[in-house]
């Protein structure tokens, strides 16, 4: 082969490594985040050199640079073998030390890539911690290698208040919090197992501010319980973040193997129940799972299903609450309370599956079921006469739907019904956390003609600030405050303030759950304007609650 034809295969060769290198990055990220194997790669990268020194080759195929050329081959073909280590040729280095010097710097950048691509797929970008896929496959090799009578666990940590955070300083505040977060959780583990001859415990982020850790090997189940006081204890403690002291907790669900489970899935979930349930009795402590968590757990799964069905097979239906004038004693409206016909169990109450609901996003579909339900009713109670208005309850998850209030007006425009005869009802831990937007909706639900009510006054977080700025109407008592008021002078006392309060913001005040007379009585004379309770009736079906208020109000203004 002619010096000059030597040279321009050479330059051909080295302009084919030039383009292939930055190709070649992206190829190397499929290895670790796709289905593709290192042999798929390495495929790639020798037929792409193979095709050009193969024609080479077959021009000259005794002349030096020809054999050269075919060592290099050779070499491409080692890739197939997992070679991304061994140089150039050195028949090639010596004919053509410039493609020589390309090749080894391709195959440089391609372990690179690969390196860089499994970072990326096994590591936290935030934390640097190893993230599911790498904690699920390390805790994997770690319970497989237990011995059958050793004792392991899992923590899954979730941080408390940390939304607020995010909401407040941003998410690059956020994220920095969570590195705090990751850099204390290393030093408990460091603290535990530096200078043991035990394995390594592992230590992840899974998503979002969800944390979790395994231990293999433990001496007791105390001792577990002692880490997750520990854990508990770090993120209690305040953090200094950007000028702000950032308050936030943990809760901690904790599982043990072989007892709650011996696959690394059935752990993670039985540590997640734990962890809830911490959450669920006010955060900042943690909870071993046991067999009563299980068995609340598959009730609640159960339920889960059920549900769902109920909503395809129409066995949900409304009952009806009339609400009475303290002052006239006419019937002003009712609320709309929601009742599950369950095919097997009978009647249940919201309180049985509307937590159910809304932790697992259903609460959704039947908040728009009732919805429906409510603009029907009042459709056909308009053409009778009916002279109040009708309240439902509206849950959180509901309201932070961006498309909630416009569907919400639509389903009552359709349906005739003028918005000055509905009223949501919102609860006093809702009321107290909804957003800017939300409160201009309500704002502007209210200016047309609709309204608002905060139900279970009394017992939640009560922000006095946002009470006065909130777009009400109506404030509705907590039972628990009326409970005792005709026999308890402190009772009273706090119904008082409660009225008094409610009645300096402007609001009229609904008092729930009256038993008695007395109660009524003492209600009354303390100002409030509206109740609701069994002295006067108790929910009804429509038709009873159609056939109730024909009564009460005469037979000349019936609505049935």
């Amino acid at each position: 082969m002619k010096a000059g034809t030597a040279q321009k295969v050479s330059n051909a060769i080295l302009s084919c490594a030039a383009g292939l290198a930055s190709f070649l990055f992206s190829l190397a990220a499929l290895v670790y985040l796709t289905e593709f194997d290192e042999k798929m790669l390495a495929a790639l990268v020798a037929g792409a050199f193979c095709l050009l020194v193969s024609y080479v080759a077959s021009e000259r195929p005794n002349s030096e640079s020809a054999r050269a050329l075919a060592a290099l081959g050779d070499r491409l073909l080692a890739v197939e073998d997992g070679d991304l280590v061994s140089r150039a040729p050195e028949a090639l280095r010596r004919t053509m030390p410039k493609l020589a010097t390309a090749v080894d710097t391709l195959f440089a950048e391609v372990r690179a890539s690969i390196e860089n691509a499994h970072a990326l797929g096994m590591y936290d970008p935030v934390t640097s911690l190893p993230n599911r896929l790498h904690f699920r496959s390390e805790a994997d090799k770690l319970l497989s290698d237990a011995a059958d009578r050793t004792t392991s666990a899992m923590l899954f940590v979730d941080l408390d208040r940390f939304k607020a955070v995010n909401d407040s300083l941003g998410h690059a505040r956020g994220d920095q919090l969570l590195i705090m977060v990751a850099n204390r959780l290393r030093v408990v583990v460091n603290a535990e197992f530096n200078g043991t001859a035990r394995a390594r415990p592992l230590l992840a982020r899974l998503a979002g501010d969800e944390f979790t850790m395994f231990f293999p090997h433990l001496q007791s189940v105390e001792e577990i319980e002692r880490i997750a006081r520990r854990i508990v204890l770090a993120i209690s403690e305040p953090f200094e973040l950007s000028s702000h002291s950032v308050d936030i907790g943990a809760s901690v669900g904790v599982a043990l193997a072989p007892e709650h489970g011996t696959t690394v899935e059935a752990l993670m979930r039985a540590s997640d129940i734990a962890m809830y349930r911490a959450k669920s009795l006010g955060g900042g402590q943690y909870c071993v799972f046991n067999a009563a968590l299980a068995s609340e757990h598959q009730e609640r799964v159960d339920t889960e299903n059920a549900l769902t069905q109920a909503l395809q097979r129409d066995e949900l239906v409304l009952a009806f609450q009339p609400q009475m004038s303290l002052v006239t004693g006419e019937l002003t409206g009712a609320e709309a309370l929601l009742r599950w016909n369950h095919p097997r169990e009978g009647l249940r109450l919201p309180g049985t599956f509307i937590p159910v609901a809304e932790r697992t996003g259903l609460i959704a579909e039947l908040g728009e079921w009732v919805i429906g339900e409510v603009a029907a009713t009042l459709a056909a109670w308009r053409g009778n006469g009916f002279p109040g208005r009708l309240s439902f309850n509206v849950s959180p998850r509901q309201v932070e739907r961006s498309d909630f209030f416009l569907k919400m007006r639509q389903a009552f425009v359709d349906a005739d019904v003028p918005l000055s005869m509905v009223e949501l009802e919102f609860t006093e831990s809702a009321a107290m956390e909804v957003s800017a937007t939300v409160l201009e909706e309500i704002a502007g639900l209210r200016r047309d003609g609709g309204h608002v009510a905060i139900d279970d006054f009394g017992t939640g977080y009560s922000n006095i600030a946002r009470l006065r700025a909130m777009p009400l109407d109506r404030v509705k008592l907590d039972p628990s405050l009326i409970a005792e008021i005709d026999s308890n002078e402190k009772a009273r006392v706090i119904v008082q303030a409660v009225i008094q309060l409610i009645k300096g913001v402007g609001c009229e005040v609904v008092a729930e759950a009256v038993e008695t007379v007395a109660q009524a009585d003492i209600l009354r004379a303390m100002g409030c304007d509206t109740v609701q309770g069994f002295i006067f009736a108790p929910a009804m079906f429509e038709n009873d609650f159609l056939g109730w208020t024909a009564g009460s109000r005469g037979a000349d203004k019936s609505v049935a």
